[in-house]
């Protein structure tokens, strides 16, 4: 039977692998700028966007879709680093810690997929793709946009720029990870030249709930 000293090390431990993974490792790197002249290349469609991911992986995913904005293949992180996200351009990565509660943390850093992320809307249709071709779809429902009042610490709080709000890191995780099941994507906001200044959280969740939702409301208009 573990002892309460070995329980609290394993605790102690998660929360700071919690931390250091969603408050530190998207931070401390360059903003990107596009050279002038630079070639975007346009979406492709949504049939060959899934096409081009499906590897026959039944549960594992690899990509995620919204029409007009992005079309990005999805990486898992090696087991061990919840830290990781990919330098790659035009690529995110699945964050492990928010999969072992039911949900799905898509990470990215703001200088490559992750400038994207801001453009995503309230009401937009994001889709995730699955290995073997299955989609789920989801709806964005809230945009959160926060300052991180200490930027370079993993223990720093944060204060919600719609609300003014401040919470801690650790409710911060809970917030934005935690509960029903939802879509997290996660980038940083660049702010008085600091690329650490703020997070950016868009949170989408799941199409057939939204409907359920709007159905809700009309019904209740209704009667």
């Amino acid at each position: 039977m573990a002892s309460v000293k070995s329980i609290k090390r394993v605790k102690f431990s998660l929360n700071i692998s919690i931390l250091l993974a969603v408050f530190t490792s998207l931070f401390f790197t360059p903003i990107h700028a596009y050279a002038e002249g630079e070639i975007i290349s346009p979406l492709p469609d949504f049939g060959s966007f899934v096409l081009s991911v499906t590897d026959g992986q039944a549960n594992v995913l690899r990509g995620v879709y919204a029409a007009d904005t992005l079309a990005l293949p999805i990486v898992q992180q090696p087991t061990g680093y919840p830290g990781y996200v990919s330098t790659n351009n035009n690529e995110v990565t699945q964050f492990n810690m928010a999969a072992e509660v039911g949900n799905v943390g898509l990470l990215a850093h703001n200088y490559l997929a992750g400038s994207s992320f801001s453009m995503l809307v309230p009401g937009q249709e994001v889709n995730l793709i699955y290995g073997d071709g299955r989609v789920e779809s989801f709806v964005v429902s809230q945009v959160m946009r926060y300052q991180a009042l200490d930027p370079y610490s993993p223990y720093s709080e944060f204060r919600n720029l719609d609300t003014g709000i401040t919470i801690t890191a650790m409710e911060l995780f809970g917030l934005v990870y935690r509960g029903d099941r939802h879509v997290t994507f996660q980038t940083c906001i660049e702010g008085n030249g600091n690329s650490s200044w703020g997070r950016l959280f868009v949170i989408a969740e799941p199409l057939q709930v939204v409907v359920s939702k709007n159905l809700s409301r009309l019904n209740d208009r209704i009667w």
